[in-house]
């Protein structure tokens, strides 16, 4: 399903609150399965740039647009730290 289909899907969709994250996460991977090869943080930023992204009005679909600025940042994993053994010995 393509990412205009899934958005127009979720501003049909009237829930609020938690019932709306839900609806989005589904929407975010039924969206992270459809597109072809693998869904890097530049794949998320275009996928911010449609018109469709931009316009998000309800709340499943502009929950839908956080996961993909979510995206966008990738993995933070944090680099273990050299030479701790020296400080500690």
């Amino acid at each position: 399903m393509c990412l205009n289909q899934i958005l127009d899907g979720l501003e049909q969709n009237n829930s609020t609150g938690a019932q709306a994250f839900d609806h989005a996460r589904q929407g975010f991977l039924e969206w992270a399965m459809s597109v072809a090869g693998p869904v890097t943080p530049g794949v998320a930023r275009a996928a911010l740039a449609d018109p469709a992204a931009i316009a998000a009005e309800s709340a499943a679909a502009q929950a839908f647009v956080r996961y993909l600025e979510q995206a966008c940042r990738g993995a933070q994993l944090h680099r273990p730290r050299r030479g701790r053994a020296r400080l500690l010995h």
